[in-house]
């Protein structure tokens, strides 16, 4: 990945501040440049009369601090090569050293390269407490290689370096915050360009349309198996308002272990691509909701990544054959609905063949043939048992049925009739939702 475009904000330069930088707040008078001392000045000219010294090693001073780096901060070698680390820390140590010599004139360059390291450093996932332990030391090195230096050639003057600290310590400071700075801008746009290629990776699959040689790829970029036990799961909210305020409160149950649940919108609508362990599909039905009343339609179970766009599509279907919130149809449960939805058209035509006398009647008398129909199918051709659910006696869902073979002209009697029945109940109920 090549690194972004990034430029520092900016902020004050360290050292002298330029008259034309000194303003006062709005409707104030310009400030006045604050009053030296004779220390500070001659505290000035020793830190640069020092750091003049310093840049003549800046050699020697790279080598010492890529050394204490390697040693304190193993991170370090996992990320970067020596030789980079060196020119890291030299160009790193120069660019400091400079800005003691000419605080104005080199504090924007002294802040880009602290800038640039920070996205770096992040850029190669070097952890940034590492990063900001490694630019302290680089602090702590020039600090105490400017105080031996002025001790051992200016002994009777090197106590005026006090007079600089703060301002040594203050720059470490605002470095280490351009570096924090930079280090989490790219982290993050790092972090978006993973998100997006892994909702690209998952969509192609999805789709059906990554390539076999790229299967690899993508089995490592998600943390999946190629062979394992998956299936694709089609999501929809719930047609209307939630029946009680606390469904919309519901939260999805956890996956049970060794469950991985990959959620994906797209233009296609909201599927969950779901690596099932030794789980059953119906075992995860309950971790898919968003809400309470989110229907659910789940494929069958496949053995390996290729065949997740088989998946996704018999995952539509099933999710086709719900009709009512909170509905999960598993599609090897439902083939017969699966069948209908599939096919509309000949669903529309099943539907005229088996049930059209019955939609001509008047609302009421639809409503409770249709609704006879479908419990006597449900509780298997047994009058009684559909006459206790519908609260009537049995001889009056005999007459219906009975009604129904007259207007029809077809026999409950003969299984093919039967079979046309409930497959055209389901395409009127399905078709028709």
């Amino acid at each position: 990945m090549r690194p972004p475009a990034l430029a520092p904000p900016a902020a004050a330069p360290t050292g002298p501040v330029p008259t034309h930088r000194l303003r006062g707040l709005p409707d104030e008078p310009p400030a006045r440049r604050p009053v030296r001392s004779r220390a500070d000045t001659e505290a000035e000219q020793l830190l640069r009369r020092t750091a003049q010294y310093l840049l003549r090693d800046v050699d020697g001073l790279a080598r010492e601090l890529v050394a204490m780096i390697r040693e304190r901060e193993p991170a370090y070698p996992a990320t970067m090569g020596p030789e980079e680390l060196r020119l890291e820390v030299r160009s790193s140590l120069e660019s400091s050293v400079h800005t003691l010599l000419d605080p104005a004139g080199t504090w924007e360059a002294a802040r880009l390269c602290s800038w640039q390291i920070g996205a770096r450093r992040a850029q190669r996932e070097l952890p940034l407490d590492a990063l900001l332990h490694a630019f302290r030391l680089g602090g702590a090195l020039v600090w105490r290689r400017l105080v031996d230096t002025a001790t051992r050639r200016e002994p009777d003057r090197a106590h005026l370096l006090l007079h600089s600290a703060a301002g040594i310590w203050s720059f470490v400071d605002e470095h280490s915050d351009l570096i924090t700075q930079a280090y989490r801008l790219v982290e993050s746009q790092t972090a978006r360009e993973h998100r997006e290629r892994a909702r690209a990776l998952v969509q192609s699959l999805l789709d059906g349309t990554t390539r076999i040689s790229d299967l690899p790829t993508a089995a490592a970029a998600l943390d999946l198996p190629e062979r394992g036990r998956y299936v694709v799961a089609a999501l929809a909210g719930p047609a209307g308002p939630p029946r009680h305020p606390a469904e919309a409160a519901a939260t999805p149950a956890d996956p049970p272990p060794g469950v991985r649940i990959l959620r994906h919108r797209g233009s296609e609508g909201e599927h969950a691509l779901v690596l099932l362990g030794d789980a059953d599909p119906a075992d995860v039905a309950d971790c898919l909701g968003r809400r309470r009343g989110t229907r659910v339609g789940i494929g069958p179970v496949v053995e390996e990544l290729a065949e997740l766009g088989t998946a996704r599509r018999a995952a539509d279907i099933a999710l086709r054959t719900c009709t009512a919130d909170g509905d999960v149809a598993l599609l090897n449960e439902r083939l017969p609905a699966a069948l209908v939805v599939s096919l509309p058209d000949f669903g529309a035509a099943l539907v005229e063949r088996a049930l059209g006398p019955v939609l001509e009647l008047d609302h009421q008398d639809r409503e409770s043939m249709l609704t006879t129909l479908s419990v006597w199918l449900d509780s298997a051709g047994s009058a009684q048992r559909a006459g206790s659910r519908l609260f009537c006696h049995r001889n009056t869902v005999l007459n219906r049925l009975r009604r129904y073979e007259q207007l029809s002209g077809r026999s409950l009697n003969d299984p093919r009739n039967v079979v046309e029945l409930s497959l055209a109940l389901d395409a009127h109920r399905l078709l028709a939702a």
